[in-house]
């Protein structure tokens, strides 16, 4: 199922919210019939919270179906929120926005070449996923530049040739590059998916939502 919405009044849905198989992560004053169509769409439960008391929920927290990533921000009561539906672990340091850096599926994560092996083990043991340092069009910021789920992935349009190789190797699936919201090249900003549904902004043009379909192989 396919659903084009605006998260307060804008179309990066992946800034505001993440999702995984059975979940979607939103904050708490996102409008109810908004947050049910994304649910329906992606066919998961709702979790309500705030990161650091931020609405920026894709930003700073990623998840799989085996649990939570978070910044190191995150006050004790948000993560009992999340702890409730998964195990949660704090990405500590000084990059905090977790979601923007980790780029993961239920298999496979690539992450922000700076996280040091200490991160690496943390999210390796948290999501049960092999994990690999590395860049998507360049930039570090891997969770904003790409989106994976559990059948394929849609990256930023001038990932390179070497790129696109490791994130086949690494997730042992498809890669094509797209844009969203009328051709930024952010997809991860604006586009919560899993292999049951996608919900993207209402700037997605439809040959972008085209084209994002065919590489998460929806309805397939």
């Amino acid at each position: 199922m396919i659903r084009q919405l605006d998260f307060y009044g804008y179309p990066y849905v992946g800034i505001y919210a993440t999702n995984t198989e059975d979940y979607i992560v939103v904050p708490p004053d996102l409008p109810e019939q908004v947050v049910g169509e994304a649910a329906e769409a992606l066919g998961v439960e709702v979790i309500r919270t705030l990161i650091n008391e931020s609405t920026l929920i894709g930003s700073m927290m990623t998840g799989n179906s085996n649990g939570f990533i978070v910044s190191d921000l995150a006050l004790d009561r948000e993560v009992a929120v999340l702890e409730k539906s998964l195990p949660v672990a704090r990405l500590k340091g000084k990059m905090t926005a977790s979601g923007n850096i980790i780029l993961a599926n239920d298999t496979a994560a690539l992450v922000h070449p700076a996280l040091t092996d200490r991160h690496i083990e943390v999210i390796r043991k948290t999501l049960k996923v092999d994990v690999r340092r590395g860049t998507i069009g360049g930039l570090k910021t891997v969770g904003m530049a790409g989106v994976a789920t559990n059948k394929g992935l849609l990256v930023h349009p001038r990932a390179t040739e070497e790129e696109l190789s490791v994130l086949e190797d690494l997730f042992r699936l498809p890669v094509d590059i797209g844009t969203v919201s009328f051709g930024s090249p952010l997809v991860g900003s604006a586009i919560l998916a899993n292999t049951k549904g996608l919900v993207t902004g209402t700037r997605t043009s439809g040959p972008e939502l085209g084209r994002i379909e065919d590489a998460l192989q929806l309805g397939e």
